[in-house]
């Protein structure tokens, strides 16, 4: 119950309580919980006290909102450790998911001046496009935008593509993966993605563009991903 002589917020307290009931799954995930009117007569307190409660849990990707219809438990982000290099499929098998992907686009092409240069490959070398949507439980996740030189993998193909990349390299062409160095930011989803994630195009997004190396330091990979905010989060452990 609410303490309202507490020196914390009444607010914050409403958090707590509806945090505690999703975790005990009294409200349970994809299910509606009550109305913002029937949440300020249960704890007699203004709606606008209730909304900056579920405000904060909605930011938080606890809660989501759909208009006209009510507020949701979400389902619970996915944790990314931001040490290891693993692939998109290793990582969701880890967490007991079954990935997948759709191939959007499989071309040559000449790129960018910038892209051949993180790749250290001539201006006018080929490299292999690819745009994959990666799918955990048949729910996208990510979209992702590939490069990948064509001089090193040149019978590279459509089919192949459509597992990991990771145990591509290892298994069947027999090279070791050394490291890979990356950046992230977050951003509002473009109106192409927005499609392909299915999520609303004001949504937040996470975008990690990582260029990964084998391990003589050549690199192989250059790829840009968007990761839908809402099912992911990165979590690193820092050491003093």
């Amino acid at each position: 119950m609410l303490e309202k002589n507490s020196h914390i917020p009444i607010y914050i307290q409403i958090e707590e309580i509806i945090k505690q009931r999703i975790y005990l799954e009294e409200y349970r995930i994809g299910e509606t919980i009550p109305s913002e009117r029937e949440l300020s007569a249960q704890f007699d307190v203004s709606r606008m006290t209730v909304r900056q409660s579920i405000t904060n849990l909605v930011n938080s990707g606890l809660l989501y909102r759909e208009k006209g219809r009510g507020t949701y438990v979400a389902n619970p982000k996915l944790e990314q450790p931001l040490k290891g290099l693993t692939s998109f499929t290793e990582d969701m098998r880890a967490r007991g998911m079954e990935p997948s992907s759709k191939v959007l686009r499989f071309e040559k092409i000449i790129p960018p001046v910038d892209i051949a240069r993180d790749l250290m490959i001539e201006p006018g070398e080929e490299v292999f496009f690819v745009v994959r949507i990666r799918n955990a439980d048949a729910q996208p996740m990510a979209i992702e935008r590939t490069y990948i030189p064509v001089k090193i993998y040149p019978e590279l193909d459509e089919k192949q593509i459509m597992g990991s990349l990771y145990a591509l390299i290892e298994a069947k062409f027999h090279q070791k993966i050394g490291n890979a160095v990356q950046q992230m930011e977050a951003a509002i989803v473009s109106k192409e993605d927005s499609k392909f994630l299915q999520i609303n195009q004001t949504a937040p997004v996470l975008i990690i563009k990582r260029t990964s190396y084998l391990s003589d330091g050549k690199p192989f990979e250059l790829v840009r991903s968007t990761y839908r905010a809402d099912r992911y989060k990165f979590i690193s452990e820092i050491k003093r």
